[in-house]
């Protein structure tokens, strides 16, 4: 429904694509009324993508509909259930947020804008269906950061602070609240496929199938076989989304089914963490105490959800084309993680022999010194020059790297270097420059941020980091 209306944000030609679903998937809900609405965060790297521009949309068309949530439309709490930490949990669905409404990009693709903290649904469970400031905060650093480091991730559109005062475990409380939208591709998750397996619904989970691949996969449909297609194009989607994290230095914390999208989108950030130094065994969350979500059990859990996907996926299809689709994961994880790692080493491939030695012993090396993962980084792009190709020991020979560990990683490095033309030196240092930036969020970064909203209420750290964030400054 097109809504007549001054804002420009609630005028948007909204699509009603999974409301048309009917509510066997979802329960209508209203947002809560909220004491205050100050806008705290807008997206305008996003509006051209909506076809508005910054210039023509107020902080108060913002705060109207992501705070007060005016507008002629219904809001839809999603049903979906999940695996926790390995236990099956059918109590789940959206608890504190809802789908706002669906819009087709400029691009041609279907978005959706989705709530979190707006309120109670029938999927709280006990809990006040708010999302915490700091939460907020927190999400949007995520998604600017990952978006610069080339994940496929949703993004934050706004951040409405809201006045209330909330009692959490996990933060000094009372802590302040807030109200955030978040955009990606769907939030149709493996875990909205589980809970009709659960129910036994072969005829919802077909239903529902056929709507993602006419929606999220339309190239799929003159296919023969648009299941097995869909399947094995997911699986494809999910490993690469394993390999940008894994390249990104990027923990996500909380790997259930129910934060697995079925378009292969990166979304939903709690307890995340940027890896200080290279540690496989990193966690992000605190209450993850067998280390199951860990940095480097990511590709692991990703393929293991994907083998729990199957389990509703084969009460419509054949499971023999379930596990050839499957198979395949490995191998695309490892392609993907290869490629981005030498994006990250300045080479557009990583496919020569000596590509696959320097990518394997970087590897290696980051294993066994635990090094500062995002410091290396930064350090060959701002070290990066022509001197690298005429002696090996000029390789970042100002960085304290152990000798006896990366003495073979620079000869290596100069040896691809001097089997490549002059000229491309150039292309080696903008390509270190754009997957490399400068700035970088890890926990203190973060922590710094936050301090200074919540003890001076000075927003100015955190406008300057996501300007830094969207900038690659």
């Amino acid at each position: 429904m097109t809504v007549t209306s001054a804002n420009p944000l609630i005028s948007l030609p909204y699509e009603p694509a999974f409301a048309s679903l009917g509510e066997d998937y979802f329960d209508p809900v209203r947002a809560a009324l909220f004491p205050q609405t100050d806008l705290r965060f807008r997206n305008d790297q996003l509006l051209p993508l909506l076809g508005l521009e910054a210039a023509n949309v107020s902080d108060e068309d913002f705060i109207e509909a992501f705070g007060l949530f005016n507008g002629d439309r219904p809001f839809l709490a999603m049903r979906y259930h999940g695996y926790q930490f390995g236990q099956y949990n059918p109590n789940l669905g959206d608890g504190r947020g809802f789908l706002y409404g669906q819009l087709r990009g400029k691009d041609g693709y279907l978005y959706d804008f989705g709530t979190k903290g707006s309120g109670q649904t029938p999927y709280s469970r006990n809990g006040d269906g708010r999302l915490t400031l700091k939460g907020g905060v927190r999400e949007v650093i995520a998604a600017e950061a990952l978006q610069q480091l080339g994940v496929n991730t949703s993004r934050c559109l706004s951040l409405v602070e809201t006045g209330e005062a909330l009692w959490r475990g996990d933060e000094p409380s009372p802590t302040r609240s807030s109200v955030m939208i978040r955009v990606n591709r769907s939030h149709i998750r493996f875990g909205t496929f589980e809970r009709l397996h659960y129910l036994q619904r072969s005829d919802l989970i077909q239903k529902l199938l056929d709507h993602v691949i006419e929606i999220y996969y339309p190239h799929l449909l003159p296919s023969e076989n648009p299941y097995a297609e869909f399947y094995r194009e997911l699986v494809q989607r999910v490993a690469e989304l394993a390999a940008q994290w894994m390249v990104a230095g990027f923990c996500h914390g909380v790997l259930n089914t129910d934060n697995m999208s079925i378009t292969g989108e990166s979304f939903d950030y709690g307890p995340y963490a940027f890896i200080p130094e290279f540690d496989l065994r990193f966690t992000a969350a605190y209450f993850d105490y067998s280390g199951l979500y860990s940095y480097g059990n990511q590709p692991y859990i990703c393929q293991l959800n994907l083998g729990r996907l199957q389990v509703p996926l084969s009460l419509v299809m054949p499971k023999a084309d379930l596990e050839v689709g499957l198979a395949a994961f490995t191998h695309h994880y490892h392609q993907a993680y290869a490629q981005g790692l030498a994006r990250r080493l300045g080479f557009a491939t990583a496919f020569s022999p000596l590509e696959v030695e320097l990518l394997q012993l970087t590897v290696e090396n980051f294993q066994e010194t635990q090094l500062d993962y995002q410091g290396f980084f930064t350090a060959i792009t701002e070290q990066f020059n022509e001197g690298w190709r005429k002696d090996p020991q000029t390789i970042l020979e100002n960085s304290q790297l152990p000798a006896a560990n990366w003495e073979q990683w620079r000869k290596l490095y100069h040896q691809i270097l001097v089997d490549r033309p002059a000229e491309s030196m150039a292309e080696i240092g903008d390509r270190l420059r754009a997957a490399n930036p400068p700035t970088f969020p890890i926990r203190p970064v973060i922590e710094t941020v936050w301090e200074a909203i919540a003890n001076e209420d000075n927003w100015q750290p955190f406008n300057d980091l996501v300007y830094r964030l969207q900038t690659k400054t």
